[in-house]
């Protein structure tokens, strides 16, 4: 019996090593793509033959100093169909400062008007981010219909608030398990005052 509970601990332990090593392989590249934008809807071939040169009057914001990409580029094969929705354009930018910026003017504006097509600006994540994000947003009708104010911050981090209760949440499941049998006790959402949110309900 002594040797089974050995064993049960030392599996134990082992995932909790894996999940550790996971979790920090996803915070590393996520970091690796700071500087990363991803642009949506933006037809094939409308970039031209140089991309790099063309991505700058496709953002239609100005900048001082102008934008610098160190590299672009679109995400996967190219699509034999014309019907079929563009594959979406990953950018590198020079300047943090400038990612930053134009992220925020994406958030601001939702969308960028390029001639008849509306474009979308969205930041570059892991694939593990990107799942956690879906399914924290997964959750907004059920926060809507509990009349619960929502954040969603870069990267995966979501704030809840009601009645003036506020709780961060880093995990989707922990937000989903609160969800389902609410009370008014807010089951111990702490309170403090969060800074501005990437979505808002």
């Amino acid at each position: 019996m002594g040797s089974l509970e050995t064993q049960v601990a030392t599996s134990q332990d082992r995932d909790q090593d894996l999940l550790y090593l996971r979790n920090k392989l996803t915070d590393l590249e996520d970091r690796s793509r700071t500087d990363n934008i991803r642009l949506l809807r933006i037809p094939e071939n409308e970039e031209g033959t140089d991309m790099q040169a063309t991505l700058p009057k496709l953002t239609s914001l100005d900048f001082d100093p102008l934008l610098e990409f160190q590299r672009a580029h679109r995400v996967g094969p190219k699509r034999s169909d014309k019907s079929s929705k563009p594959r979406p354009i990953i950018t590198c930018l020079l300047r943090h400062n400038q990612t930053r910026q134009i992220l925020q003017a994406a958030r601001s504006h939702g969308f960028f008007q390029i001639g008849q097509h509306d474009i979308q600006i969205t930041a570059d994540y892991s694939k593990d981010t990107n799942e956690r994000r879906k399914a924290f947003l997964a959750l907004r009708p059920r926060l809507h219909q509990l009349e619960m104010k929502y954040g969603l911050f870069d990267p995966e981090r979501m704030w809840v608030t009601k009645n003036g209760v506020f709780k961060d949440f880093y995990n989707p499941e922990e937000l989903r398990f609160l969800l389902l049998p609410f009370s008014t006790s807010a089951h111990g959402l702490y309170q403090h005052k969060p800074s501005t949110g990437y979505l808002r309900g």
